[in-house]
């Protein structure tokens, strides 16, 4: 899960950086948002994309089950 949240806040970080220099610089609240963003969860350990991420699913149980499945497969053949 915390790969995923930092693959997003630097993608959101870049595409902003862009469309701040090629489009508006207002981008660059945007970028300030992810930004704050960041710094409020290595504060309060909430981050709001984790919990709409875990809402659709990804990460949690779903994530765990192969390596259990893997695990029993391989003990199994033992």
């Amino acid at each position: 899960m915390e790969m995923i949240i930092r693959r997003f806040a630097g993608t959101f970080i870049l595409v902003s950086l862009l469309l701040a220099h090629y489009h508006s610089p207002h981008w660059l609240w945007f970028t300030a948002f992810v930004g704050a963003n960041l710094l409020q969860s290595s504060f309060t350990r909430r981050c709001p994309l984790e919990t709409i991420l875990r809402k659709l699913g990804v990460g949690g149980s779903c994530c765990a089950a192969p390596a259990s499945k893997s695990g029993a497969v391989s003990g199994g053949g033992h």
